[in-house]
């Protein structure tokens, strides 16, 4: 059975930083695709960050060199490193993974999910 539970969500003012964490049960982080995921109401959830097992990463421009994805395999967490946030990073934020070693596209449905944890920039 897998699971996957985010933390560190929370509100903060523009230019802060949070980190967000996925700790992974029943599947391990460091053999499969991982990503973040997120998502305002009103419009359609979008990719945020993924990382293969390779460590090869793949973010989005929106994010880039303010994001980074990286994962400890000793603990079987995936993190997400959220610096110089604005206020349209805001949103629900989601860990989700696909029993592969690759990522796919964005847009292919990942196997698991995470219940979100909320970001809000103010």
């Amino acid at each position: 059975h897998v699971q996957l539970v985010e933390s560190g969500g929370g509100s903060v003012q523009a230019g802060g930083s949070l980190r967000l964490s996925c700790a992974a049960s029943g599947l391990s982080v460091s053999s499969n695709c991982m990503g973040w995921f997120r998502q305002v109401p009103g419009k359609e959830r979008e990719g945020v960050a993924a990382l293969d097992s390779a460590g090869g990463t793949t973010v989005v421009d929106s994010v880039k060199d303010r994001f980074t994805i990286f994962e400890d395999n000793a603990e079987n967490t995936l993190y997400l490193q959220m610096n110089s946030l604005k206020p349209e990073d805001t949103g629900m934020y989601y860990c989700a993974a696909v029993r592969s070693p690759w990522c796919p596209a964005w847009g292919y449905e990942y196997n698991y999910w995470g219940q979100g944890t909320q970001v809000t920039v103010s």
